[in-house]
């Protein structure tokens, strides 16, 4: 694991007893702030005030690609986009390369690595230095690194400055967005990476039955025919469940061995992530080159002795 303690860099935390101990007695909310509409909260929305710190290669960071798009806040939001690579030394990184021209510099600090961000918002920082982050540039300090907080804000209180008439939370179904995507955000978000970094062949087995179980639930909701997961709206929860999908058969198949199934065995699954890809402001933030490099290149985490659960093998009729 590479992080930050108390400050320092570490390509590879060496002790994790003083990582946890740094980590708890830090503030639990310490990058959770929240931009509002009416500056309540000491971040006042406005355009061009905040940056937006992605890769494309990170589905969590992909969630807050897609919440700018759909909204219509390229013009409000402005973006730097991190090479797809975050091996050791030095994590995240705006390394130039011809071959990921969506790399940026880094536009709103103009520093060279990602740690060095967090650590001008918090020089005592410790913890994993993560995407998306969102920067204020006027109070030159990081608001928030949770991306579904961030998806929020760019729905709630950037209305304003919204391009779109896109909403992500009406009101009138608040409890069926909190509970679902609660779901989808432990059990496939989560899951697959519980399988894929999976250290014992119980907890892989485990992980990997949960996450097709959630996978059988999400395809008996979309068999009736629904264009989106709650309906003919596009929700918080398609947010949620597209990056994980889009990157299903690439990486989570064959690279964490989530294979007790094909993702082709789930028509309906595989019809709703078509559609959603096929818009142009979700399907240009599925950039396939980063994902495999990054995955494939950095990590480094599995373990070879776990026996997958599939993939299912069939010799003909």
């Amino acid at each position: 694991m590479k992080a930050l303690i108390e400050g320092d860099w570490h390509p590879v935390v060496g002790d994790p007893a003083a990582y946890r101990a740094a980590r708890s007695a830090q503030p639990a909310d310490l990058l959770r702030g929240w931009v509002t509409a009416d500056g309540s909260s000491g971040f006042p929305a406005a355009p061009g005030r905040y940056h937006l710190y992605v890769s494309y290669a990170c589905p969590f960071s992909q969630r807050a690609i897609l919440a700018r798009n759909l909204k219509g806040l390229e013009d409000a939001i402005a973006m730097s986009v991190l090479h797809p690579r975050w091996g050791p030394p030095d994590g995240w990184t705006f390394t130039p390369d011809p071959a990921y021209p969506e790399t940026s510099a880094d536009k709103a600090n103009g520093l060279a690595l990602l740690w060095q961000v967090y650590t001008k918002a918090v020089p005592t920082y410790t913890g994993r230095v993560t995407v998306p982050l969102l920067w204020d540039c006027e109070r030159e300090t990081a608001v928030s690194n949770e991306s579904a907080d961030i998806v929020r804000m760019f729905d709630l209180e950037f209305e304003a400055y919204a391009g779109t008439e896109s909403r992500f939370f009406p009101a009138e179904q608040a409890e069926a967005i909190e509970a679902l995507s609660a779901m989808i955000a432990r059990r496939v978000n989560a899951g697959v990476y519980r399988a894929g970094l999976a250290t014992s062949q119980g907890d892989y087995d485990r992980a990997v039955a949960d996450l097709f179980a959630a996978l059988d639930e999400l395809e008996g909701r979309l068999s009736d025919g629904r264009r989106y997961l709650l309906g003919e709206r596009l929700l918080q929860p398609d947010l949620l469940l597209f990056p994980t999908l889009a990157r299903f058969e690439a990486v989570y198949f064959p690279l964490f061995r989530c294979n007790l199934r094909r993702f082709s065995d789930y028509p309906a699954l595989t019809a709703y992530t078509q559609r959603m890809y096929a818009q142009p402001e979700i399907g240009e933030t599925v950039l396939m080159d980063h994902i495999k490099r990054h995955y494939y290149d950095d990590w480094g985490e599995i373990d070879p002795t776990i026996v997958p659960a599939g993939p299912p093998v069939s010799f003909g009729a």
